[in-house]
């Protein structure tokens, strides 16, 4: 489950980051736009169609990878949220996101939903209410969402042990997909694109870059 520290990566992790927005740019508009669609620990409906405006990183795993997952998660929720390092456990998730360089002085800045999902499609039906109680222990206040059926799996592929990133930006339109375990200069540029599609959000900003470019070793 999603707790304690990360175990170490294989050096041959490896990661997988491609862009998806050529792909996008020929569907039909209604296309255009993804909805996964699960329950949280509480069995509270969620689904990334409430998140339009902001850019949705879902980070997901299986058991053995869980422990990297929930490292990368809480470290880019507090790169985008800093003041939830001091935020007490329920506030957590709630705090607000950082400004950017040049967005225009009283509109809304795109927050990063950072989402945590655990695969969980070893575990019987019988027991997800097993599951979803020992989720609940390990995290009462911050929901996970629970992936009993593969979604992401069977839409983006997952590598086993390692973590597993799909971002959609603000739009609600998939953009990477990535696995593995990010270096420093690897994870600056991850957070450097999460900018870029934010930025994106407002049409009449120029941006330096057009967030697509990929993530090499």
């Amino acid at each position: 489950m999603f707790h304690a520290s990360p175990p170490r990566c294989s050096t041959a992790a490896a990661i997988l980051l491609f862009t998806t927005v050529g792909v996008i740019a020929q569907a039909p508009a209604a296309e255009q736009t993804m909805n996964i669609v699960m329950e949280d620990q509480f069995r509270t409906k969620r689904e990334t169609v409430t998140h339009q405006g902001a850019v949705v990183v879902l980070v997901y795993a299986e058991r053995h990878g869980a422990e990297a997952a929930l490292q990368l998660g809480r470290q880019l929720h507090l790169r985008f949220h800093p003041t939830a390092d001091s935020a007490s456990a329920d506030a957590w998730s709630k705090q607000p996101v950082v400004g950017l360089a040049g967005w225009p002085a009283g509109l809304p800045v795109p927050d990063v939903q950072v989402i945590p999902v655990a695969s969980l499609t070893e575990v019987p039906r019988a027991l997800q209410p097993v599951a979803r109680a020992r989720m609940r222990k390990d995290s009462p206040h911050v929901p996970v969402w629970l992936d009993f059926e593969g979604t992401l799996k069977q839409m983006f592929g997952i590598i086993p042990g390692e973590p597993n990133v799909v971002v959609l930006d603000t739009a609600g339109r998939v953009h990477s997909v990535l696995s593995g375990k990010l270096d420093e200069q690897e994870y600056e540029q991850f957070v450097g694109l999460i900018d870029q599609l934010r930025l994106a959000a407002h049409p009449t900003l120029r941006v330096a870059e057009q967030p697509g470019g990929n993530i090499t070793r």
